[in-house]
C-alpha cells in the first residue's frame, strides 16, 4: 500500500525534535500527523531519547486549514496538569507539526470547540496564531528535519533543518554502530549567532556492512571547540 511520509515534533529533554511516521497514503497529512503525535512515542522514539508533554488522551477533534492557518480542536485533557514549562513544550509539539506543511503558516488552538486566548492556568496568550518563532526557547540549537529518527539513509541523502548557532555554523558526522566515522564535516545555515536559519547539505558515505548509523551534529564551543548542544539521531541503512 503506498504511505505518506510525516514528521512527528516531539521532545529531546525541554526541546522538540522530529521523528518520522509512514501512515496510509492521505489528502489530509496535518490530520494524520497530529493523531500520530497524540498516540505519543514508540518504543524506537524513546529509546532515541524522545518523550512528550501532551497529556494521555488527548483527542483530535477537527483540523481545518484556511489562508495559511491551521485551526486544530483539542480535547480539553490538552490543558491538564504540568508547570509552564511543560504548557509551553507542547504547544510547541503541536505548532511544529503543522508548520512543517507548506500551506501552514500559523495554528490557532480551539479546546472543546471553544477558541483559546489565554491557555492553561499559566496564562499563556496565544492571541492570534502561533508560529515556530513563538518557541524560539522550545527549538534546539540545531534542529534535523530530515533524516530524522524513524527515517532509513542510503548515500547519499539530505541534512536539512533549521538551526541558531555562533556565525551560522555547525559540525556533524555519521558513524557505524561501532563507533566508526563514516563520514563528517561542518555545515552552515543561511542565518546565526541569533536568528534562525535552514541549512540543506548532501552526506555521501561507504555504508560497508552497517546496517544502522548514528548521525550527531553539535555546536562547537567558541571557548575551547567542545561539543555543545550535541544531538544523536539513530538511523537504519538502506541500499
Amino acid at each position: 500500500a503506498e504511505t505518506t511520509r510525516v514528521l512527528v515534533y516531539l521532545l529531546r529533554g525541554e526541546q522538540v525534535g522530529a521523528a518520522a511516521r509512514e501512515v496510509p497514503e492521505t489528502d489530509v497529512p496535518a490530520r494524520a500527523a497530529l493523531e500520530q503525535l497524540l498516540e505519543g512515542p514508540g518504543e524506537e522514539e524513546t529509546a532515541g531519547g524522545l518523550g512528550t508533554s501532551i497529556p494521555d488522551g488527548t483527542r483530535l477533534l477537527d483540523v481545518a486549514i484556511a489562508n495559511g492557518v491551521a485551526t486544530v480542536d483539542l480535547s480539553g485533557e490538552f490543558d491538564d496538569g504540568g508547570g509552564s514549562l511543560s504548557m509551553f513544550t507542547r504547544l510547541a509539539q503541536v505548532v511544529f507539526t503543522l508548520t512543517q506543511f507548506p500551506t501552514v503558516e500559523g495554528v490557532q488552538l480551539r479546546l472543546d470547540g471553544e477558541d483559546v486566548e489565554t491557555f492553561s492556568s499559566e496564562g499563556i496568550g496565544l492571541e492570534g496564531p502561533q508560529d515556530r518563532a513563538d518557541y524560539e526557547d522550545q527549538s534546539p540549537a540545531i534542529l534535523v528535519e530530515t533524516p530524522a529518527l524513524g527515517d532509513a539513509v542510503s548515500s547519499p541523502f539530505r541534512l536539512a533543518g533549521t538551526a541558531n548557532t555562533f556565525e551560522a555554523n555547525f559540525q556533524w558526522e555519521l558513524l557505524s554502530a561501532d563507533g566508526t566515522k563514516l563520514a563528517g564535516n561542518f555545515a552552515t545555515a543561511t542565518c546565526g549567532t541569533g536568528c534562525r536559519g535552514t541549512f540543506d547539505e548532501e552526506i555521501t558515505f561507504d555504508k560497508g556492512a552497517a546496517d544502522t548509523v548514528t548521525l550527531v551534529v553539535w555546536e562547537p564551543s567558541a571557548e575551547d571547540g567542545s561539543r555543545t548542544k550535541e544531538v544523536r539521531i539513530p538511523l537504519a541503512v538502506t541500499g
